[in-house]
């Protein structure tokens, strides 16, 4: 008599290891599904801004890091005067705790030291001046590393996005494609929409059509631009249904009305530096 198992029980090498040698082709494949059950789906909405609580666009130059109060702030906030205790415009104070800005390179790097101490995953910033050798800190690229999986760990998405591009192109690191593929997908996981663009895209060259079109939707849908192309281009070349690019256009949309507001217009009418989408 056969014995038949719930897939849900080949899910793991421990479970390939503990079973007969039949029943591996069903424990990878089970494996498989649980993977892309996780990878597919839809991430959380990124934060609102904490002065007028609309949705931070994805965009970088949408939205201004302040290491003073570990707040991220929209470009529209960041542009808008700011005013003291009397009603006085004053310049080069934080637009939500007020705190003077730093006037140098070495006040913004220990800013950024002491918020990563405080374990403000969004510190990472850090790691990229120690990668480069910027703002006066020696560069170290066994140290930026160390402070992107740590950001990482504390859910910053962004840092293992930059994790995966650091074994993509062995910069301070042997070239590893698996480790930059799986600290891509955590990333993806995470909510970055560069990393779910990338993902995409690696998919679109190995020709798997459909793969890459749900990796578009995903980051289209938290607007990232780019995948919107990509998905109008695989449609002019027949890969790409008409009814996934009215969706993609539809899912864009509704990503710029959950962002648009009128101070984000003005500041990115005054400079590319505050552009939002």
């Amino acid at each position: 008599m056969k014995l038949h198992l719930f897939p849900s029980q080949y899910c793991n090498r421990e479970c390939q290891i503990a079973h007969r040698k039949q029943h591996k082709k069903e424990c990878r494949k089970r494996a498989a599904e649980l993977h892309d059950e996780k990878l597919f789906k839809q991430p959380p909405p990124k934060e609102d801004c904490p002065i007028c609580f609309i949705r931070l666009p994805a965009l970088p130059t949408g939205g201004k890091y302040f290491s003073c109060c570990g707040k991220t702030i929209c470009s529209g906030c960041v542009y808008a005067p700011v005013y003291d205790d009397q009603g006085n415009e004053v310049d080069k104070l934080c637009p939500f705790c007020r705190t003077p800005l730093p006037d140098s390179e070495e006040g913004i790097a220990e800013r950024y030291e002491r918020r990563m101490q405080a374990n403000d995953p969004k510190a990472i910033k850090l790691g990229v001046w120690y990668f480069e050798g910027l703002s006066g800190l020696p560069q170290n690229h066994t140290k930026a590393l160390e402070l992107y999986h740590r950001a990482g760990e504390l859910g910053y998405a962004k840092a293992y996005t930059n994790i995966g591009i650091t074994y993509q192109c062995g910069r301070g690191v042997e070239v590893d494609k698996k480790k930059a593929q799986h600290y891509t997908e955590l990333a993806a996981i995470g909510g970055d929409t560069l990393a779910r663009h990338n993902l995409g895209i690696e998919e679109e060259i190995a020709g798997n059509d459909n793969r890459a079109i749900k990796h578009y939707m995903i980051a289209v849908r938290d607007g990232q631009p780019k995948s919107l192309n990509e998905i109008q281009e695989l449609h002019s070349k027949g890969y790409a249904t008409k009814e996934d690019y009215t969706k993609a256009l539809r899912s864009y949309q509704t990503y710029l009305d959950e962002i648009k507001s009128d101070h984000r217009d003005r500041a990115a009418a005054f400079s590319d530096e505050y552009k939002y989408y």
